[in-house]
This record gives C-alpha cells, sequence and structure tokens, in this order.
C-alpha cells in the first residue's frame, strides 16, 4: 500500500511539475505582445444595430478599448454607426448621452441610418442634435469598408 501510495504520489508531483514547465511553442506564445502600429493612421467603423442596453454598452466599451489602446493612441480615425435598434441609444433621454458625446469630443464620428428613423418614425427632433444622420447605416459600412476601414460588430 506505502508503495501504491508512493508512486501516485510521485506520478502526480511529476506531472504537476510538467504542467508549469511550458513547451517551446508554448513559451514562444506567452511572449506575443501583439501587432505593431506602423501606418500613421488607422480606420474602422463600429456597427450597432442591437437595442440590447448589454450589447450598446459593450460596442461603447470595445470602442473606448480601442481608442485606449497605446498602440492606436493618436492614430485611429473611428466612426459608430448606429441603426435598427441601436437608434435606441442616441434617442434623447436615453442614458449614454454623456458616452456619446465623450465620444465625439474625442474626434469620433457618431452617426445614425436615416431609414431607420424613417421606418420608426422617429423624427430627426427626437435624437441628440450631435449625432450625424447618413442616408443608410448599410450604405457607410459598405463604403467605409471599400474605403479600407475596418469594420467593427461587437
Amino acid at each position: 500500500m506505502k508503495k501504491i501510495l508512493l508512486l501516485a504520489f510521485t506520478i502526480s508531483l511529476a506531472m504537476a511539475v510538467t504542467a508549469q514547465g511550458l513547451t517551446p511553442i508554448e513559451k514562444k506564445n506567452s511572449a506575443v505582445t501583439g501587432a505593431q502600429a506602423t501606418k500613421k493612421v488607422y480606420h474602422v467603423i463600429y456597427q450597432m444595430d442591437n437595442g440590447d442596453p448589454k450589447i450598446i454598452e459593450k460596442v461603447l466599451r470595445n470602442l473606448n478599448n480601442a481608442l485606449e489602446d497605446p498602440r492606436l493612441k493618436g492614430k485611429l480615425q473611428a466612426e459608430l454607426i448606429a441603426f435598427s435598434g441601436g437608434t435606441d441609444a442616441y434617442i434623447k433621454g436615453s442614458k449614454y448621452e454623456a458616452a456619446l458625446k465623450s465620444l465625439v469630443e474625442r474626434g469620433v464620428i457618431v452617426a445614425q441610418c436615416a431609414n431607420t428613423l424613417h421606418e420608426r418614425k422617429i423624427e430627426r427632433a427626437q435624437i441628440y442634435p450631435f449625432i450625424g444622420v447618413v442616408p443608410s447605416g448599410n450604405g457607410e459600412l459598405i463604403l467605409r469598408q471599400a474605403e479600407g476601414w475596418a469594420v467593427i460588430k461587437p
């Protein structure tokens, strides 16, 4: 019985030591620090088409995280386009006014799809006055992507 326990302990100890050691490929991977920002400017458009507050907050958080990435700081031109349910974030009285104003102050283009306003019978005056309006959200995505912008849909 003692030999079995000693053998089990030895095997457990060997497994623990092996688990803490890294294979060469794991060691190489652990050294990764991310891509380098070698361009003067990067372009990104974030798509917000869902009215779920968790999704809206995720979009805003992701966009702010990109703006704060030390590799992209001062090099990122960003746009936030809302359509469909994402329009809810832009309606006056929403809890997102300060966050949206902050994005505009940081140079982010914050725009709304006119088609959604028409389809949902929302007057321009019902959304924050600092929000831009484009003919269509999908058109904006298509044009920006054709211009080389990264398209992000959190």
